[in-house]
């Protein structure tokens, strides 16, 4: 078991000098750190609940970003750009690296990207106690409800949505669920030779490495689920995996991008499973200062 911080398996990517540059910020900073950020011509920052705080190392240059994208992939810069095709890379333990610069197509599709100008690398931490509030809200004579975790980039989506499948397996405040992970980028168990590398409970099972229209089928028909919990629904098949699982009474337990239902209806996969009747509670994540809070809503 890696017995390092979340900060630290996530900083192990950075070259040596961005590393040593992160000590000055002091070890409260950075057990608060939310993204390490690269940016060509700046010297690197951390994303701290408050704010970019600025480290006092040297400017980011082009050397720095493709030595942090080779440590990430154990490959050459090079290689490890080809694979790229929605801009990030998934790390050992849930964390990610998100890349800008270049893009190159063909076909009209992005094949990769090339001179690099900026990435970031996010800091995945399990964090307890979010969900146990909420459950109350959640359940229905001892039931958990399909549920939308509904948050813009970087509010805790996928925080809460770990600790909620957490609570479910475990039991507390519910009976404990049989839950089915479809983690596509293995952000949410963080799957490493088969074991989780972050906490996701004592009856969950986690498919990873296929992607989650795929994955849900496929634990529905396998694993024969109580619950089942995907990151970020947005594409059709998502949606009809989805609405699938809802049919054979699986509770879904599932996140998406936006800061309401207004922007949920305007993507027409998504206004399908509002109009389907897929999930019985919204919760709203909100970020006001350094502060999250999330809003329930019943939606049927």
């Amino acid at each position: 078991m890696d017995e390092r911080k979340p900060w630290e398996r996530a900083a192990a990517v950075l070259p040596a000098p961005l590393r040593d540059s992160l000590e000055a910020l002091g070890e409260d900073k950075l057990e608060r750190a939310e993204e390490f950020r690269l940016r060509r011509g700046f010297p690197m920052t951390v994303l701290l609940p408050g704010g970019e705080a600025e480290t006092d190392g040297p400017p980011v240059g082009e050397e720095e970003l493709r030595q942090a994208v080779e440590n990430a992939t154990q490959s050459s810069a090079h290689t490890a750009l080809d694979r790229v095709r929605q801009g990030f890379v998934t790390l050992r333990g849930g964390h990610r690296m998100g890349l800008c610069g270049t893009v190159a197509r063909k076909d009209g599709k992005i094949v990769t990207l090339r001179e690099l100008s900026s990435l970031s690398v996010r800091v995945a931490r399990s964090v307890t106690g979010l969900a146990g509030p909420l459950m109350p809200r959640l359940t229905e004579d001892g039931r958990f409800l399909s549920t939308l975790i509904l948050a813009p980039p970087g509010a805790g989506k996928t925080t809460l949505l770990r600790d909620l499948i957490r609570v479910l397996s475990d039991g507390e405040g519910c009976a404990p669920h049989r839950v089915a992970v479809a983690d596509e980028r293995g952000e949410v168990a963080a799957l490493w030779r088969g074991e989780p590398q972050l906490y996701v409970g004592r009856h969950t099972d986690v498919l990873d490495g296929c992607s989650k229209g795929e994955g849900l089928s496929i634990l529905i028909r396998g694993m024969n689920p109580q619950a089942a919990a995907v990151d970020e629904l947005g594409g059709v098949e998502d949606v009809q995996a989805a609405a699938e699982a809802a049919g054979c009474g699986v509770a879904v337990l599932a996140t998406a991008h936006g800061a309401g239902l207004d922007d949920l209806s305007r993507r027409p996969a998504c206004r399908e499973l509002l109009e389907l009747g897929v999930f019985r509670r919204l919760v709203v994540l909100e970020r006001l200062g350094g502060e999250r809070r999330a809003r329930v809503e019943a939606l049927s």
